[in-house]
């Protein structure tokens, strides 16, 4: 055979080959779905991450009429649940649920990752976002932001702060960015999940700590704990007599954090456009968005290239904030 019929036919063969996986991802999308789909929550059950899941997953499996289960694979801050979607078939089956810092501030924190937050998925939809708030035990004599910073910087012993999700989570990271600003020393002590760093608090085995607005808001109202600062730029109805960080004497201060769906990188176009879709639809609903509001997160309903931004640029504040902190796991 010569060099231009074997050219030929290896060109030939080739378009048949991408004739055919695209008739089979057009016949697998046509058919999707036609099981189960796994939502993967890398956190513990029982925090806002794990509540707005379970909340859309109800929507989600009316709208496609099949089961859609929430399945909560903890650990390392959530990398461990991550990489497990990130290595799933792209089929549309198992997707990814999860706060925005394993994809925008691990890639920093961590020395080596088992996955990369922009090759291994697609992004959905940015589903809802919240803020974290300043609280400390009712013990601790201070009443503001100005107080509090004082209250550090007077200790002979660094402050001991909590989070909820291990290092390099939400709470973490804005107490560093906040010590940024503000110029305290204050020891990290993780917590595997929001509700635990909850109850540290309350406690009193930490004094303080930036913690999930969502969870923390009712026991603020029971005076089991103090709230001194929101970390969003705005004030909260949920919490009105509460000011911002911004406000407290930190002008430019803001953190907030994104709950995002993904699937695994290769999943079907007509599939991920079909979930965008679907997601999109179930945060327009009324009810889901009172129920959302109602526990201070506000929803967003994205759609994949907008979650894809708002990732990009939190991975950039994120990546300052890290570096002049200069944290780094191995």
């Amino acid at each position: 055979m010569s060099a231009s019929a074997l050219r030929l036919l290896t060109t030939l063969t080739s378009v048949v080959v991408m004739i055919t996986v695209a008739s089979i991802s057009a016949a697998s999308a046509q058919d999707y779905p036609s099981r189960t789909i796994k939502i993967v929550v890398p956190f513990p059950a029982g925090g806002p991450l794990d509540m707005t899941a379970r909340l859309l997953a109800e929507k989600l499996a009316l709208s496609f009429k099949q089961a859609f289960v929430v399945e909560n694979r903890p650990g390392a801050s959530g990398n461990i649940g991550t990489d497990a979607v990130a290595k799933a078939e792209p089929d549309g089956y198992t997707l990814l649920f999860v706060l925005d810092t394993p994809l925008t501030a691990h890639p920093t924190l961590y020395a080596k990752l088992p996955f990369d937050p922009v090759r291994d998925f697609e992004p959905i939809s940015a589903v809802a976002r919240f803020s974290l708030t300043l609280v400390v035990h009712p013990s601790v004599p201070v009443a503001s932001v100005t107080e509090f910073v004082a209250y550090a910087k007077s200790k002979d012993r660094p402050l001991l702060y909590g989070s909820g999700g291990g290092r390099g989570d939400p709470g973490h990271l804005t107490m560093e960015y906040f010590r940024q600003h503000a110029g305290f020393e204050a020891i990290h002590v993780p917590y595997k999940g929001n509700a635990e760093v909850v109850m540290g608090v309350v406690g009193g085995q930490i004094l303080a700590g930036f913690l999930a607005t969502p969870g923390v808001a009712q026991v603020a109202r029971e005076g089991r704990l103090k709230a001194l600062a929101i970390s969003s730029g705005q004030q909260t109805s949920f919490m009105p007599d509460v000011p911002t960080v911004a406000e407290s004497g930190y002008p430019g201060f803001e953190a907030r954090f994104c709950m995002v769906m993904l699937a695994p990188k290769g999943v079907p176009e007509p599939i991920r456009a079909r979930l965008e879709r679907e997601v999109r639809h179930a945060m327009q609903s009324p009810d889901l968005q009172a129920r959302l509001q109602a526990q201070a997160l506000e929803p967003i309903g994205s759609t994949g290239a907008e979650a894809s931004e708002l990732l990009k640029s939190a991975s950039e504040r994120w990546r300052t904030v890290i570096k002049t902190s200069n944290i780094r796991f191995d």
